[in-house]
């Protein structure tokens, strides 16, 4: 546990030091995990971003790259087929909008994380879009509900939680714009 020190004077010749506990998330240490936790969840969203864009070849084939006439939804929608919103999925999975929506998200939350900015935004968008992909593959393969996605969820709202984008960040320089202080929930 860090501590904190606060000396107070009482009267002429009396000196009271106070030792109080702070948090854990404002140790130096807990400041960096939270700040590697936000860039390796940037990483994932940046990287689902151009492997779906350019078909890299890690989930997305050349031949199925966005860029070449792909479509990023069709194929995890698509393959929706037990859970309880499967036909909405079905539905979805190709459309043109649904695949743009899919992309600007990958790319704005991930850039968001990466760089430490808009965190609440980030955050927000974030977890609606990892909720959505979680129910999309109803139920889970490996657990009767939880699964990587909702921990990411619940990850990236802590993530905003505790300002990580205040450590190895833009986070700290971003609050502070006009912008921001005018609209707190871009922070």
């Amino acid at each position: 546990m860090a501590l904190s020190e606060h000396k107070t004077h009482m009267g002429r010749d009396t000196l009271i030091r106070v030792v109080t506990p702070k948090p854990l998330t404002e140790s130096h240490a807990a400041r960096y995990a939270w700040a590697a936790a936000r860039l390796a969840l940037g990483w994932i969203f940046l990287w689902a971003f151009l492997d779906k864009t350019f078909g890299l070849g890690h989930e997305t084939p050349a031949a199925k790259a966005w860029i070449d006439g792909g479509s990023p939804t069709d194929g995890f929608m698509a393959h929706a087929t037990a859970g309880p919103l499967a036909g909405f999925y079905h539905d979805i999975a190709g459309a043109a909008w649904a695949d743009w929506l899919f992309m600007l998200g990958l790319a704005g939350i991930g850039a968001a994380l990466v760089l430490g900015v808009g965190m609440r935004v980030a955050a927000a968008a974030g977890a609606a879009l990892l909720v959505m992909m979680w129910s999309a593959v109803l139920p889970p393969e490996n657990n009767p509900f939880m699964d990587d996605h909702l921990v990411y969820a619940i990850l990236v709202i802590g993530l905003a939680l505790v300002s990580a984008g205040d450590t190895l960040g833009l986070g700290r320089w971003w609050g502070g714009t006009r912008l921001v202080k005018r609209l707190p929930f871009l922070k």
